[in-house]
């Protein structure tokens, strides 16, 4: 069994990180939802192509010690940090954009393509309402439904700072209700 979330209820990032926590526990566990890490996975290739460039100048510099390495050194430090840094900037302002969870609702015949919810979620800072937004893609269709809601992180958490799941899954479940399609859409 499972202890309940406890949080320190005035560190906000704690909070949001649990709200988002136990909202991917529930399209995992009570809707059966596979996540997709496709958007983390872009995140990590830029990362990665940055250490190669590092690498790179790290065995250049080895081979040819510094006063000859100069300039390999600039311009796979220099350059190459700066523009992967504003690369990676863009990709997680305008591609993720503070996505927390792409779900796949996956065909049960396995011929049609998956249907995907994308959820992100904020939290300003000293603020008390977390903002949770679910869209949904059909697979098929391609049409997208999109909904949110706005609530006081005290209505999902006690003066303890321990997690009132039922009051927080009641809200996610109304709103992925509200977006579930009733019918197969074409």
């Amino acid at each position: 069994e499972e202890k309940p979330v406890k949080i320190d209820k005035w560190d906000g990032s704690a909070l949001k990180n649990a709200l988002d926590d136990h909202t991917k526990k529930i399209f995992k566990e009570k809707f059966g939802y596979v996540e997709s890490f496709r958007l983390m996975d872009g995140r990590l290739i830029l990362c990665t192509i940055s250490v190669v460039f590092a690498l790179f100048a790290f065995a250049w510099d080895y081979i040819y010690p510094f006063p000859k390495s100069r300039d390999v050194l600039i311009i796979c430090i220099y350059y190459t940090y700066f523009v992967m840094m504003l690369v990676l900037t863009i990709y997680m302002t305008y591609i993720e954009k503070g996505c927390f969870m792409l779900a796949l609702e996956k065909d049960k015949t396995m011929l049609d393509p998956d249907n995907i919810w994308k959820l992100t979620s904020k939290l300003k800072r000293f603020d008390d309402k977390y903002e949770l937004h679910i869209s949904y893609t059909n697979g098929i269709s391609k049409k997208n439904k999109s909904g949110h809601f706005v609530k006081s992180v005290c209505n999902f958490f006690d003066e303890e700072g321990q997690l009132c799941e039922n009051s927080f899954e009641k809200e996610v479940l109304n709103l992925h209700a509200s977006l579930s399609p009733n019918k197969k859409e074409n």
